[in-house]
């Protein structure tokens, strides 16, 4: 029996021990998706907090409920975290879902992706799979992760006779794809995109996820499969940077942008409807096609798109507080001194994620010219501005009342809207969640 029919019996029988290293909001509902299907799963993180959160049951991932960790954590025993990398030792499969940020010169960081490559790469060993899922640009598995996973081994094992790829060790790139917060597609029934660095690779890969997600799509090699991520977002990316730069335009002329959209929507065929807002935020849209830009300069190659969608998309946050400025100047006063506040600084409705969200950039423009910055968020306590922490307010009657101008960042399902309109003094609604309210105490002012 060779190595591959081995790790398949193993996959098959649900006796082939699963590691994901990184449990972050990838990683976690992966590792408890693998645990209930029976696989022994291993959580590899660097966060102690994290891993002894996981192995009280304490879920911090909002998509996976804490009695649902629970019950692969003590009931079944199927999941168990560590910081140890000696666990690697007894792993059939690795899936690498690491954080990748961007530098703060817009280069990516890999630092991430590379650490866990070497520790793997030390315990290497024949009948293992490893999968990165985490985003990056093309070529990233083959030139990067494939490399150093050989050289570690053969560093830490010159003994040894080298492993190959596609006989011994198998390397696939399968693109995470959860959109955090969604009910409807989860990460069962969203298809799942592979490619391997052989066919006997994507083989293997294939079969492990098809034992936790409904539809598996093969591609012919890990390169495409990042390149699909990519122009996934990059998609969204662009489309959301033309609907903003419509709603300046409609802004300029007078026209209600959001009307447009409604109207245009109707036409059964060639137009999807994107909507505008504050800016980018997330895991994805804000960093993944800078990805793209980068690799494409080092190939000579000027991505004008992804470049002009960011400069657009990027200059929203700073819209928004010129909005507000001028509102506010409508009513006789300025920004310094002003008491400003923002409803919702997560960067998408219905979670508590602040990453890259347009309304931290906001709140700080506001602080730096001098207003009185209050925000209220159902599922931020505490933000973090250079250094100094606000914390949410409660929401009351007074709340609204006193602020000189509400700001509506983020359009939580959490908010009644035409409530929040009846005791504001001032709106700039970002979101249109004001659309359906009738007879507001002020004026609403939209994107």
């Amino acid at each position: 029996m060779t190595t591959k029919d081995e790790l398949l019996r193993k996959i098959e029988r649900r006796q082939a021990t699963v590691c994901v290293v990184g449990l972050g909001y990838v990683g976690l509902p992966l590792a408890v998706a693998f645990a209930r299907e029976g696989f022994p799963t291993i959580g590899l993180d660097v966060d102690v907090a994290r891993v002894e959160a996981v192995n009280r049951g304490d879920s911090y991932v909002e998509d996976i409920p804490s009695t649902l960790l629970a019950e692969v954590v003590s009931s079944s025993g199927h999941l168990h975290a560590t910081t140890d990398y000696s666990a690697l030792d007894r792993a059939d499969a690795v899936l690498i879902c690491v954080p990748t940020p961007l530098s703060k010169t817009k280069d990516p960081d890999v630092s991430y992706i590379l650490a866990a490559g070497q520790a793997i790469g030390r315990r290497l060993h024949a009948g293992m799979l490893v999968v990165l899922e985490s985003t990056t640009y093309p070529g990233t598995t083959e030139d990067l992760l494939l490399p150093l996973l050989l050289e570690e081994h053969a560093r830490h094992h010159p003994d040894g006779a080298p492993l190959v790829v596609g006989r011994d060790v198998f390397l696939a790139f399968s693109p995470e794809r959860i959109d955090p917060g969604r009910t409807d597609y989860t990460l069962r029934n969203t298809p799942k995109v592979i490619g391997g660095m052989t066919p006997a690779c994507l083989e293997v890969a294939q079969a492990l996820y098809t034992a936790v997600v409904e539809h598996c799509v093969p591609v012919s090699s890990p390169r495409t499969a990042e390149m699909v991520k990519l122009l996934e977002n990059l998609f969204r990316t662009v489309n959301i940077a033309l609907i903003n730069e419509v709603a300046i335009m409609c802004d300029c002329l007078g026209i209600d942008v959001w009307e447009v959209i409604e109207a245009a929507k109707t036409k059964p065929f060639g137009y999807m409807p994107f909507y505008p807002g504050p800016g980018l935020g997330g895991h994805c849209l804000p960093v993944d096609p800078q990805y793209l830009a980068w690799k494409m300069r080092t190939l000579n190659y000027n991505a004008r798109f992804v470049q002009l969608a960011a400069e657009i998309n990027f200059q929203m946050p700073r819209y928004v507080a010129t909005k507000v400025a001028d509102a506010l100047n409508e009513e006789g006063k300025p920004v310094k001194g002003s008491r400003i506040l923002l409803l919702g600084v997560a960067y998408k409705p219905d979670v508590g994620d602040t990453r890259e969200s347009p309304a931290l950039e906001i709140a700080q423009i506001f602080v730096e010219k001098g207003a009185r910055l209050h925000y209220h968020d159902p599922y931020v306590p505490t933000i973090e501005l250079n250094g100094q922490s606000f914390h949410s307010v409660e929401l009351t009657e007074t709340t609204l009342a006193d602020a000189d101008c509400t700001v509506i960042v983020t359009d939580h399902t959490w908010y009644d809207w035409t409530w929040v309109a009846r005791h504001a003094r001032l709106i700039v609604d970002t979101r249109n969640a004001c659309r359906h309210v009738r007879e507001p105490r002020g004026r609403i002012v939209k994107l």
